[in-house]
Formats: C-alpha cells, sequence, structure tokens
C-alpha cells in the first residue's frame, strides 16, 4: 500500500480561537461599516484575508530571533540576509525596508514619474496605487486566458508579448521606466508566470531598451509551479529555477511576509550601483540607515532562515498542496473558482457565484460578507473595491473578474480548517439565490479605498 502524504513538520505550540454566533458577527459587520478589515482578530474564527505576514515562523527562525544583531550600521544579520538573497537571486545590492510596499516606495521614487506608463501582468493594488500617486499609468498586459476561470492553462500569469510590444511601440522609451513582472501573478488568481514566458519578456524588453523588474512577493512558490508543470524543469531544485528567473531581470522588490516565511520585512535587490546609490537616499528619508531599512536585526535573522526555508521542495509541496485541497473541495460542491488553482489562494468568481447581485452593488464584497455571516471566516474582495476608481475620470474600474480571494496562512491551519472553509461555502452557494442585494459606498478615501471604505446595505 502506498503511503498517503504527510506534511513535513509537527506542530509545536497552538492558539486558542473563538467560534462566534452568527449574531454576534452580523452585528459586528454593522459596527466595522460592512469592511472586513475592519474586524477585530478576536471576531474572526479562521482568518483568510490575507497570507502576508500570518505565517508559522519554524523552530529555525524562532532561534534565528534571538542571536539577531541590533548595530545600527553594518550588523551580523544584515550581512546574513545580504548573503543569502544573493545566494538565492544573484543580485549584488540590497535595501531591506520594513514591508514590500516600502520597497515599491523608495525603488518607484527613483524610477517613476508624472506621465510614465509601467506594464506588466495585472499589478497588485498597492503597486498600482505607488504607480498612480506618482500620476503614472499601470498598464495589464496579462494574457487572455487569465480572465477565463475554466481555463486550465498552467501559466495565467503570462505576459502577452504583443500587448507588451505594444505598449513599447506607441510609448517613447523615456516614459518606459520598466516592465513589472508579479510573481505569482495575485490579481489573476495566484497564478504563475513560466520561465519561457520571463526570458521572452526579457528579450524584448532588451530590443526596446526596457529595463525588467520583478514583483517577487511570492517567487518561492512560482518556482515549484515551474518545476512542476514547464516541460524540462522537473529534475532542477526549486534554488536553480530561482536563479535563472531572476537572471531576467534587473531587480525585484520583495514583500518578505509572504515567502520570506516572517512577520513583518522587506526588501529591494539590484544590480545596477546607480539605481542603489539613489535608492539608498530614499531608504534612509523614508525607511533608516541601509543596513536595516525599518527591520530589526532579528527579523532580517529570521528572513535569511526564511528565505532558505522557503525555497526548499518539502515545504512549497506541503503549502501549495493544502491551497489545492481546499479548492478541490470546492469544485467538488460546484463553487466557481478560478483555474488552476493558485499557489496562495483559492479565488471564488462571485459573478458566477452572485448572478442577481449588481455590479455596481460589489458583489464580491457582498459574497465575503456572506461568508463572514455564515462561519466567521474572514476573506478579501479583489474586484471592483479594490480596483479603485480611475484617477482621471473618478469613476469606477471594473476589472474582468470579481473575486473573492482565500489567502492561506503558511503552516497555520490544518486540512480540517479548509474542510470547514469548503462546507462554509458550500452552505453559501446552496442560499445562493436568496441573496440579490449588495453595499453601497458612504465613504472612501482618494487612494487604496479597499483597506478604509465604508459601506452601508444597498
Amino acid at each position: 500500500m502506498k503511503l498517503p502524504y504527510a506534511e513535513p513538520f509537527r506542530i509545536k505550540m497552538v492558539e486558542e480561537i473563538r467560534q462566534s454566533t452568527r449574531e454576534e458577527r452580523e452585528q459586528w459587520l454593522k459596527e466595522a461599516n460592512y469592511n472586513l478589515f475592519n474586524l477585530k482578530s478576536s471576531q474572526v474564527f479562521i482568518d483568510l484575508l490575507t497570507d502576508s505576514g500570518t505565517g508559522a515562523m519554524s523552530d529555525r527562525q524562532w532561534g534565528a530571533l534571538m542571536t539577531g544583531d541590533e548595530s545600527y550600521a553594518g550588523s551580523r544579520s544584515f550581512e546574513q540576509l545580504h548573503n543569502t538573497v544573493e545566494k538565492i537571486t544573484g543580485f549584488k545590492y540590497l535595501l531591506p525596508t520594513h514591508q514590500g510596499r516600502a520597497a515599491e516606495n523608495v525603488l518607484f521614487s527613483v524610477l517613476v514619474k508624472e506621465g510614465d506608463v509601467v506594464p506588466g501582468n495585472s499589478h497588485f493594488d498597492t503597486t498600482k496605487g505607488h504607480i498612480e500617486f506618482r500620476k503614472a499609468h499601470a498598464i495589464d498586459c496579462t494574457i487572455d486566458e487569465a480572465f477565463d476561470i475554466n481555463d486550465l492553462h498552467p501559466f495565467k500569469g503570462n505576459i502577452d508579448l504583443e500587448k507588451l510590444e505594444e505598449v513599447y511601440k506607441s510609448h517613447p522609451k523615456e516614459s518606459i521606466p520598466f516592465c513589472l513582472i508579479t510573481i505569482t501573478c495575485n490579481s489573476s488568481g495566484g497564478q504563475p508566470v513560466s520561465l519561457e514566458n520571463m526570458k521572452a519578456v526579457r528579450e524584448l524588453s532588451n530590443r526596446y531598451g526596457v529595463p525588467v523588474f520583478f514583483d517577487s512577493a511570492r517567487f518561492a512558490e512560482n518556482a515549484y509551479f515551474i518545476k512542476k508543470r514547464e516541460k524540462g524543469q522537473e529534475n532542477r531544485s526549486i534554488k536553480e529555477i530561482c536563479k535563472e528567473v531572476f537572471s531576467y531581470g534587473d531587480g525585484m522588490t520583495m514583500s518578505s511576509k509572504k515567502d520570506g516565511l516572517v512577520n513583518i520585512g522587506g526588501f529591494i535587490a539590484l544590480n545596477s550601483e546607480e539605481i542603489f546609490r539613489k535608492a539608498s537616499n530614499f531608504t534612509i528619508i523614508y525607511e533608516g540607515f541601509i543596513t536595516y531599512g525599518g527591520m530589526a536585526g532579528r527579523d532580517m535573522a529570521a528572513l535569511a532562515v526564511g528565505l532558505d526555508e522557503a525555497t526548499e521542495f518539502a515545504y512549497l509541496e506541503s503549502r501549495i498542496s493544502q491551497v489545492e485541497y481546499l479548492g478541490n473541495r470546492l469544485i467538488e460542491y460546484g463553487i466557481p473558482v478560478q483555474k488552476p488553482i493558485g499557489g496562495h489562494a483559492v479565488f471564488i468568481d462571485s459573478l458566477n457565484f452572485l448572478p442577481k447581485v449588481s455590479r455596481a452593488e460589489y458583489p464580491a464584497q457582498t459574497l465575503g460578507l456572506e461568508i463572514y455571516k455564515e462561519a466567521g471566516i474572514r476573506t478579501v474582495e479583489i474586484g471592483t473595491l479594490l480596483a479603485d476608481r480611475d484617477p482621471e475620470t473618478r469613476e469606477n474600474r471594473y476589472p474582468k473578474l470579481e473575486l473573492v480571494r482565500l489567502a492561506i496562512p503558511r503552516r497555520t491551519y490544518t486540512n480540517n480548517h479548509m474542510d470547514y472553509i469548503a462546507a462554509a461555502i458550500r452552505n453559501v452557494y446552496e442560499r445562493r439565490d436568496e441573496i440579490s442585494k449588495g453595499y453601497k459606498i458612504t465613504w472612501e478615501p482618494d487612494l487604496l479605498r479597499h483597506f478604509t471604505v465604508q459601506l452601508e446595505e444597498a
């Protein structure tokens, strides 16, 4: 008999979580102005709001915390992190930041100016926010297959080379600071980008003199999919694949709260000494000295270990298999989800789930609220609220997909929790015909509204 799969770790510590009543949850949602970000963690039974900074660290990482060097400049922990990043990515220069959006802020302060365009594959919310804050424009060049949830294309994060070349042809080179490849592509469902596509983007960009940068928050998960799905890559290690991936770029930003397996932190890694020196000035202004950049020494030490652990196949197989397990349970129940299942989350298609809710009443947000009412599970909307308003017309931007993301924290929940999640969503699906009204906005900020927007029932 073939032995069943078992996780390559054992649990050493547990944290109690409390289930609430539906009446409590309905009252809490009203007090939170129907924004799931406004809920207290104590009001949430299973938290799938994000996989960012919510995972469990290993014993090796906890041990590294105790040996962190808190020197203001030139700490040993920075040296450990620098050596690890260079070993995995090949990039020579490193600037730590307190998290990924801080890395974007520092790098884009150097590279992005008013009127620029930044092509790429479905830029995520903070990325697009940093671009538009500088009165530049993000241009989505993702392949069309990414927006058909039933298409089984193995690399739905790929950039469409024809779309990208059209951007290069229709804009002067001086207004295109770089092409941005997001790995994995969060906004299209945690979908990977193939090595073949990265190499082709690099070659095309070289012909037009445009640098290539990576948004690398989930680069290890992307490498796992390359190993599993791309012909000729099956016998290579994750670290070997990562090294080739980054060889096609000029630099990267990183939210270490994802594939760094830590609760806080980020960094910029570069090959250009000129960009490094310019970015160093903004790091000092916004973050801290260039050898800590908003991170404690102990956090850099834990990150160095986390990056090493996250680029090992056994860990990635355990992590991504759990996400796939949840996705397959939902598919068994007939729930419309983005296929193939992504690396860090399962994405539910709310337009097919709640066809009676108008897009103007935010069906993805409506579905997320219904899932919370049902079982105390917090998710997040990847739809019209997140897409925000057009910065010029101030009209809602309606994306091709209205998704609810179930982001699975790393090494945190068991498959029993996955079964509970699937059953709760099935219960909502069975009463979907009763849900015909959504929500309307009562207040919103000018930028990145989904974090703090206030809503009421429509």
